[in-house]
């Protein structure tokens, strides 16, 4: 895939970039954003650009099969946080879902917004027929993002998150092409 261009009412998202850098950093160096995530509090700058390389690397290829996108305010062009789209295999189309928001975003329907934007996404230009995501279950933020554009609760798994507080159980959530997307 060459570049991706999405938008919606508030927002757009497109492929991270190396300018992208500092905005990452500070998201990823967030106490509050690190709380629910497996990534940690990067130590340096030099080590979220490792990260960001690869993930920009990979935006790239024809075949990518992990997008990471910067949503932003389309007002402004402020960057606001992180989307990604996991894509699996061909044969049985699925994918998967993660996000991660500046705090100062919470609770404005951002992120509910940035993931029906990403879920119309894969299931009308790439095809998917299932796309999943999972979250910490004492993440009530992300559990009502993800329950708000449609998707189900379908399982838990017993402590596979190794979070800063310990290890987390994880609800995971799904949706299908058939699903109401509540366009």
């Amino acid at each position: 895939m060459t570049e991706i261009e999405l938008n919606s009412d508030r927002l757009s998202i497109r492929f991270i970039e190396m300018s992208d850098l500092d905005a990452i950093h500070a998201l990823h160096s967030l106490p509050e954003t690190d709380k629910f995530n497996t990534l940690g509090i990067p130590e340096s700058i030099q080590e979220t650009k490792s990260i960001i390389e690869v993930w920009c690397a990979g935006n790239k290829e024809v075949a990518s099969k992990h997008l990471v996108c910067a949503i932003e305010q389309t007002e402004g062009k402020k960057f606001i946080g992180l989307i990604a789209l996991r894509i699996g295999s061909e044969k049985f189309r699925n994918g998967e879902v993660w996000y991660k928001l500046h705090s100062d975003y919470w609770g404005k329907g951002y992120g509910t917004e940035a993931l029906k934007t990403i879920l119309n996404f894969g299931f009308d230009q790439v095809k998917l027929h299932r796309i999943e995501a999972g979250c910490a279950i004492d993440n009530i933020g992300s559990i009502k993002i993800l329950e708000k554009v449609g998707m189900t609760r379908e399982g838990r798994k017993r402590q596979v998150l190794p979070l800063k507080s310990g290890w987390s159980d994880n609800f995971e959530y799904a949706i299908l092409e058939t699903d109401d997307r509540n366009k």
